[in-house]
């Protein structure tokens, strides 16, 4: 390594190295003066800019496939979104603000929200910031904010990629991939994933690195500076052969590939894409901008428009994973020194068990109106008397099948005891990490923590995945570290059994685990867990599937 090289956390495998080009930094907050002489005229523009910047998204995604698509319809929807045009329009008036400043105020209020609610939830904050500044451009009438136009296959560099930016790439012309910001689980990462781009996030010091050419590493996570005048070299890791549609290794190992999924789009974005099931039903959008509780009727109806697609199939569907780090106004509580390690997932229902109890009632209901196999599992367990508590109250609301997350270090210490009292766990690697390292995940600082090939989580891991053995009962995992190919077969190699996703690497780790034998997954299992670190244990594990 040289001494202008720096390191990231490699989320995207492959090599390249080419010309830099950087992508320009957002537009910024506009200024507040002048004051509109006509605010009512002035707040009008509000809604057809919004409009215009939808029509422009819907058109990238009418060109895109799979993620890609569903992550720019999405995007389309926050920009068209009527709270956020009220919000805003509002603020001309009362603030008496031009209407740039006054979306970039109340895009900012919507993202601080979303920051609040933590996890999955605060990975949206971009999304939110992207329409923000495309919203502003078009009422300042200047470009909107994105990558620039490429003459010719390129290096891309950024403080941090849009998500509606990365699914409109080229990989033809987009060699690689780096950010100074971002982490192993955002959609930047997931994007360069399906897309097959090379990409290295959290490469602090990127920016001030002067050079006209760098070479990248997505296995390693290195980026160092290259030969301008060499010609642009892409070595990306081959594309997935053909799936059959059944989770299973060369030699007849059964592992379910699975989906993640949070509302009816995704839910059919993970069916279209060949997910056996859903591993991770996420409910939280049934409570989102909610000032009371929702009845259990309309919890039924939202929840089976999810499970709708995925009728005979097994779905797991996580209970409300919100609280004091992930606040909801009707829990109205009150406010904590340190609200992640406070009283949020399960830990919620302790104190009050008929919201669960009606949130399980409304889920056993959709099991029925949809016809899928319904299994629950609660967030933020800790130990086996809560676990039992849990399964006792599913099982008394008619779910014939309870089990919890393992997030929680503690949970994965005492897994087997876990698992006497449930009939599975699965493993949140996100969270288990940001609890296993005490590093924030949405802290680009310390996203090298978070990395999921750290040698540590997968140790905890690994005791999950004994306790499965032993007990005879399902381990799964539904963290972003199971839609990583190569690093579902040490998954695998460790005992899971099911492994859960976005959409977009459903058929990447399905071909990836018929493509070797189950001794290849064992062996791979065990070199990473000698390693020292993530990159060296990304090398040990592939030399060890390739040997």
């Amino acid at each position: 390594m040289s001494d202008t090289s720096l390191s990231g956390v490699a989320v995207s495998p492959g090599r390249a190295s080419g010309p830099v080009v950087r992508v320009a930094e957002p537009l910024g907050e506009p200024a507040s003066t002048p004051a509109p002489a006509d605010p009512a005229a002035e707040a009008a523009r509000i809604a057809p800019a919004a409009q215009v910047v939808a029509a422009r998204l819907e058109a990238l995604a009418a060109t895109a496939t799979g993620e890609a698509a569903t992550i720019l319809i999405t995007t389309a929807a926050m920009a068209a979104d009527p709270a956020l045009v009220s919000k805003a329009e509002q603020l001309v008036g009362t603030g008496r603000l031009p209407a740039a400043k006054a979306v970039y105020d109340a895009a900012g209020g919507f993202a601080e929200a979303l920051a609040a609610a933590g996890g999955y939830l605060a990975e949206r904050v971009r999304d939110v910031q992207d329409v923000r500044d495309r919203l502003v451009a078009e009422l300042l009438g200047v470009d909107p904010p994105g990558v620039p136009e490429l003459t010719a296959p390129s290096v891309l560099v950024a403080r941090d990629l849009a998500p509606a930016d990365t699914a409109g790439l080229d990989p033809a012309k987009v060699l690689a991939l780096v950010t100074e910001e971002g982490g192993p689980t955002s959609h930047t990462a997931i994007l360069a994933r399906s897309l097959g781009i090379p990409a290295v996030v959290a490469v602090r010091g990127l920016l001030a690195l002067d050079v006209k050419a760098l070479a990248v590493d997505g296995d390693t996570g290195l980026v160092e500076p290259a030969d301008p005048d060499a010609p642009a070299v892409a070595a990306v890791a081959s594309g997935p052969a053909e799936w059959d549609g059944h989770g299973r290794t060369a030699d007849g190992h059964r592992v379910k590939v699975l989906g993640n999924v949070g509302s009816v789009t995704d839910a059919s974005a993970a069916a279209e894409a060949g997910a056996e099931g859903v591993g991770l039903f996420r409910t939280e959008f049934c409570y989102l901008d909610a000032p009371t509780e929702p009845t259990v009727s309309d919890q039924r109806a939202a929840y089976a428009a999810v499970l709708a697609p995925f009728h005979g199939k097994p779905v797991i569907v996580r209970t409300l994973d919100a609280g004091a780090d992930k606040p909801l106004a009707f829990l109205d509580q009150e406010d904590e020194p340190n609200p992640a390690l406070g009283v949020r997932g399960l830990r919620v229902a302790f104190d009050r068990p008929e919201i669960l109890d009606r949130q399980l009632a409304a889920i056993a209901g959709a099991a029925t109106d949809s016809g899928a196999e319904v299994s629950v599992m609660a967030p933020m367990v800790a130990t086996a008397a809560e676990a039992a508590w849990f399964a006792e109250r599913a099982a008394a609301a008619g779910v014939p099948r309870a089990g919890v997350m393992i997030e929680v270090p503690a949970a994965a210490l005492a897994a087997d005891q876990i698992l006497e009292v449930v009939d599975f766990v699965s493993i949140g690697t996100n969270d288990l990490a940001q609890y296993t390292f005490a590093a924030d995940r949405q802290l680009g600082a310390v996203a090298k923590l978070n990395d999921p090939w750290q040698p540590a989580l997968l140790r905890l891991v690994e005791r999950v995945g004994a306790a499965a053995k032993a007990t005879g009962k399902p381990a799964g995992v539904c963290g972003e570290a199971a839609a990583d190919p190569l690093l579902a077969l040490v998954l695998t190699g460790l005992g899971l059994t099911s492994l859960s996703m976005n959409a977009a690497a459903v058929r990447a780790v399905g071909a990836s685990l018929a493509g070797v034998g189950m001794a290849q997954c064992e062996a791979a299992a065990q070199a990473a867990l000698a390693a020292t670190d993530p990159a060296a244990a990304r090398v040990a594990a592939k030399a060890a599937i390739t040997a």
